[in-house]
């Protein structure tokens, strides 16, 4: 008889009537959820120029004072590379131990970019918000590159930078077949060299980077280093020397810096390279980077690819070309086109002497890879607390 009971306290059912609000559970609608992923607005966020880039860390500058900072959860997969102008929160007194946030990357008004060989479409980042390309090529030890200093040109017009051209050690040898070269390019250049009463960098120079972001490059040995340490003593810039057993030079800067100049601008010191691959760069750009065969590939017909044995290239360049100025532009234009389709194996590498191909590339610039996905290892490997700003602040330029 217990066990009836038992069975008919269980079977009751409580009617509607005996329920009040607290006995009810009401499941919000998909809509009236509140947000979870609600990312600070950054109102008070003080901007800041880059100048170093070291394992995760960034040397910035907001005005004169130089503040370490590491990337924030809100910039997500977006690298950063030097000259990038980006906004930081936190700690931004530039204190030692101090450490602020990367929250947000402005704009990029320019991008110099460089792939691994001339075949790989990946690109990468190298400098951002530069305003002019100083091509350095040393007149001899080691000799010119002028098959380089074309791919220097290449990206500096892609990427809408003025080319300057800065010829160094002109005691060794005379510049004036470097110049004949490029007089139909009408590019711009500088002449410096060491010599009795010579200075290292000339007035010329100066005046030209004055006030503009300029990005330093050449090949190994070429004198960046010590173009950047007469411009700003402070640098200190390690300087190597030439190997007199193969003629190249030793790379000493090893990754890429800014440094202020004295009265204004930027100097933006990139290691030794030894190739420079355009992979990225579309054919019809790289044609457009040679506006001085632009009369030329107008007599072309459409799709040509300026490879053919009739391009009317060569019939314009033959009744043009009194130097032979011409002929080696558009030789080198070729080589850049053949290079592409992995016609030419040394295209993206600049031969050593004998004709072989250099086979040690430039070091790792760092920088943005474009097209690939998921955060930078070195990036997550170094996401905790223990600044390097100690490291940064003997590489970057403070005010000069």
């Amino acid at each position: 008889m217990g066990g009836d009971a038992g069975a008919g306290a269980l079977s009751r059912r409580i009617g509607y009537a005996g329920l009040d609000e607290d006995d009810v559970r009401v499941r919000p609608g998909k809509g009236s959820r509140p947000r979870t992923r609600r990312r600070p607005a950054h109102s008070d966020a003080a901007e800041a120029f880059v100048a170093a880039v070291d394992r995760g860390r960034y040397r910035c500058f907001v005005g004169d004072r130089a503040v370490t900072a590491m990337g924030a959860r809100e910039l997500g997969h977006r690298r950063v590379v030097v000259g990038d102008l980006v906004r930081l929160a936190g700690d931004t007194s530039g204190a030692p131990g101090a450490l602020a946030r990367v929250v947000s990357v402005l704009p990029r008004t320019s991008v110099l970019r460089r792939s691994a060989d001339d075949t790989d479409p990946v690109e990468r980042v190298i400098v951002a918000n530069a305003e002019q390309l100083v091509i350095v090529c040393a007149l001899a030890d080691p000799p010119p590159r002028t098959r380089l200093i074309d791919r220097f040109l290449v990206a500096a017009y892609d990427a809408g930078l003025d080319p300057l051209l800065c010829l160094t050690k002109a005691d060794l040898a005379p510049p004036d077949e470097i110049l004949a070269g490029y007089a139909p390019l009408g590019l711009r250049h500088v002449v410096t060299g060491r010599g009795a009463g010579a200075e290292v960098v000339p007035g010329d120079l100066r005046a030209e980077l004055a006030g503009r972001a300029s990005v330093f490059v050449g090949h190994s040995g070429v004198g960046k280093s010590t173009l950047v340490n007469a411009l700003i003593p402070a640098a200190e810039r390690a300087v190597g020397t030439v190997s007199p057993v193969t003629g190249r030079g030793r790379h000493t800067s090893s990754s890429v810096v800014a440094f202020r100049l004295p009265g204004g601008g930027w100097i933006i010191d990139t290691p030794g390279l030894r190739g420079f691959g355009l992979g990225h760069i579309a054919p019809d750009r790289v044609v457009r980077a040679f506006p001085d065969l632009a009369a030329g590939i107008e007599r072309c017909p459409r799709g040509c690819t300026h490879l053919e044995a009739d391009c009317a290239l060569d019939e314009w360049v033959a009744a043009q070309d009194d130097d032979g100025a011409l002929r080696g532009r558009l030789d080198s234009l070729r080589r850049l086109l053949r290079s592409r389709e992995g016609g030419d194996p040394a295209g993206a590498t600049e031969p050593d002497r004998e004709g072989e191909p250099n086979q040690q590339d430039a070091p790792d610039l760092g920088g943005e890879r474009s097209g690939e996905d998921g955060p930078d290892r070195d990036d997550e490997r170094h996401r905790d607390d223990r600044g390097r700003g100690d490291d940064l602040g003997r590489d970057a330029g403070g005010p000069g």
